[in-house]
C-alpha cells in the first residue's frame, strides 16, 4: 500500500508514540523518505513536543502585559472604524 500525506499525517502521533503496527511503520517511513513536507512535519511536531515539555518559565520585560493590552484595544478600535469588507492599509 502506497501512503499519500494525509495518511501519513493520520498517524504521525502514533509514529512517534511508537505504537503503530510494523507493517504501517515501514510504510510511513518509506514516504518519508522521498517527502520533504510529512519529513518537516514530522520534525515540527517532535520540536512541539519538547518544547510543551519543558516545564522552565521566562519572565516577560517589564510593561510588556500593558503594551500588549494597549497594542490589542488599538488594533481592535481600528479594526471596527475601517468599513467591512476594506483591507487595512498598513
Amino acid at each position: 500500500m502506497e501512503l499519500n500525506c494525509k495518511h501519513v499525517w493520520a498517524h504521525i502521533s502514533e509514529y512517534i508514540d511508537n505504537t503503530v503496527d510494523a507493517k504501517l511503520r515501514e510504510e510511513i517511513e518509506k514516504h518519508l523518505e522521498h517527502c520533504e513536507i510529512c519529513s518537516a512535519i514530522l520534525d515540527s511536531t517532535r520540536n512541539v513536543l519538547v518544547l510543551m515539555a519543558d516545564d522552565r518559565t521566562f519572565e516577560l520585560p517589564v510593561g510588556y502585559s500593558k503594551r500588549l493590552h494597549e497594542r490589542l484595544k488599538a488594533e481592535m478600535e481600528h479594526s471596527a472604524a475601517e468599513p467591512a469588507g476594506d483591507e487595512p492599509k498598513r
